[in-house]
């Protein structure tokens, strides 16, 4: 059975105090058997490694450089975040493609790098509204993916861009079709991976429609954005992920 992740991506959000709050409430609210994580804020993880240390709550990085250690000002490096008690690191997120120009032979980097540091990769893929409109959606994730090559040890997520903070959301089945696709298309290479690998969605999740997006088969948890702040509504959110 493949293993459900229910991820909270704060993005450039939080304070000692906001904080403090959410994770209290978080470890107030969740399941020990629910398999949640936050990423955070590089400044945040000192107080969140202390803050969960000892509960079943995960936490990773947002972003992490393709380098692991050198003349690389305001870069944060694996093994730094390992130190600190990461599990996970986002990569390839659509926001750091779109802003700051990381391309897919960056992201494909940092992958390796996560890896390298003993750290568990959460890769993004996704199309923007134009590249769906025009019928490019399987093109350009599957672009995204063949840039990374071997997916073991690595969750994968979908983000349509078009979906990402805006309110609209693929519908499940719109969704399902392109987990489908991606799935279909690691094992086309290696079918143990595929049958394996962890596909989250992420877009708008909510309270509301994340029961009906995790219902579907290939789809095994959420990369969950503003609604992560919010410790009623991500709560929520994980129960929908619970088989």
């Amino acid at each position: 059975m493949r293993a459900r992740l229910v991820a909270g991506n704060w993005k450039m959000n939080g304070s000692l105090r906001a904080n403090a709050a959410l994770l209290d409430a978080l470890k107030a609210g969740l399941k020990p058997s629910d398999s949640v994580a936050v990423c955070v804020p590089f400044p945040y993880l000192g107080q969140v490694s202390q803050s969960l240390s000892g509960s079943s709550i995960a936490w990773g990085a947002q972003n992490v450089s393709e380098h692991d250690s050198g003349a690389y000002t305001g870069e944060v490096s694996g093994a730094m975040l390992k130190e600190f008690g990461c599990r996970y690191a986002i990569v390839g997120h659509s926001e750091r493609r779109a802003l700051y120009g990381e391309d897919d032979a960056r992201v494909a980097a940092k992958f390796v790098a996560v890896r390298r540091a003993g750290l568990t990769p959460i890769v993004c893929v996704g199309e923007t509204l134009e590249q769906r409109e025009r019928g490019e959606t399987e093109s350009v994730v599957a672009r995204q993916l063949d840039a990374l090559g071997d997916l073991s040890d690595a969750v994968l997520a979908y983000e349509p861009v078009w979906a990402i903070g805006t309110g609209r959301n693929a519908t499940p089945q719109q969704a399902q079709e392109v987990h489908a696709f991606l799935r279909a298309r690691v094992a086309a290479s290696d079918k143990a991976v595929a049958g394996n690998l962890t596909i989250l969605y992420g877009g708008s999740v909510k309270a509301a429609n994340a029961g009906e997006l995790f219902a579907m088969p290939d789809i095994d948890g959420g990369l969950i954005g503003g609604a992560s702040l919010a410790a009623p509504d991500f709560i929520a959110i994980c129960a929908a992920a619970r088989r």
